[in-house]
């Protein structure tokens, strides 16, 4: 059960996991070339998502129905300025919770003019570990101060134009990349802050195209690869796939991960209020 946190790194939903060891077996600088590494300047023409937008994911831990995570998107308002605010929530179900309690919140303000993230929050209860930290961003002083609030200190790191936290990497990666652009092979790097490790790199392969059945019909998806680094968790560097929605959306639609002990998989479940029309094949 420790694993299942990889989810939210994956595309970012939550899951379960010793503190530290998600962030640490994410590749900060793998030794397979990056031969693709857009920078958009805008985001695409038409948004990927608006207010009130809500996810739903199921997560399965080898045959174990262990737990679901959910999205929700909202508007606000932070220090004056316009923001989207999403809170990401996740359980352990059934007989997953009486092995291992798992109740996490994850909040991101990330700007609605340029998905800069201004606040983030994660509090975390995973079988009795916990986790309160807060990370303001200050763009005009270049630096973000991290609050844990468990262990009453005060981190400030150094931040350039594009850093993400890591549930505004995901919109961002949804509103601001044009998957066209990339070919098969190639990646795309985010730099993320979400704890106090650091600044770290997160890579995503693309792998091309790829219909699923999911419960909702037959799906087509855009695959990708985000990197981690064998070892405790994962069973090889490439053990974890991502498929979101080939259309305007951009959504998550399933990820799987090959563990040293077991697998995890996670399908969308249910969803409401997407921007634009969720394309579903039909026979």
């Amino acid at each position: 059960m420790k694993a299942l946190k990889i989810i939210l790194i994956s595309m970012l939903l939550w899951t379960p996991q010793t503190e530290g060891q998600a962030q640490a077996e994410l590749v900060a600088n793998s030794d397979k070339p990056v031969s693709h590494s857009p920078k958009p300047a805008e985001r695409n023409p038409v948004p990927a998502f608006k207010s009130g937008e809500w996810l739903k994911f199921r997560i399965h831990y080898g045959i174990f129905n262990a737990s679901y995570a959910t999205l929700h998107l909202t508007s606000d308002n932070l220090d004056g300025k316009p923001v989207y605010h999403v809170t990401g929530k996740g359980q352990t179900t059934g007989l997953a919770r009486l092995f291992f309690k798992v109740d996490d919140t994850y909040e991101s303000y990330f700007g609605k003019d340029n998905g800069q993230p201004y606040r983030f929050i994660r509090k975390i209860d995973e079988g009795g570990y916990t986790k309160d930290i807060e990370i303001n961003f200050d763009y005009p002083k270049q630096e973000a101060e991290l609050h844990d609030k468990k262990a009453k200190k005060k981190m400030d790191f150094e931040i350039e134009p594009g850093i993400q936290d890591l549930i505004s990497g995901f919109y961002y990666l949804r509103d601001y990349y044009e998957v066209s652009d990339l070919r098969i092979g190639e990646s795309i790097e985010l730099d993320m802050l979400y704890d106090d490790d650091g600044i770290f790199k997160f890579r995503l392969k693309y792998l091309g195209k790829e219909i699923l059945k999911t419960k909702f019909g037959k799906v087509e998806c855009l695959k990708f690869r985000p990197y981690v680094q064998n070892g405790r968790v994962f069973k090889e560097q490439e053990s974890l796939s991502l498929w979101v929605s080939n259309d305007m959306n951009k959504i998550p639609i399933r990820i799987e991960a090959d563990l040293r002990v077991g697998s995890i998989k996670a399908d969308l479940d249910g969803y409401n209020a997407l921007r634009n029309q969720f394309k579903i094949i039909m026979d």
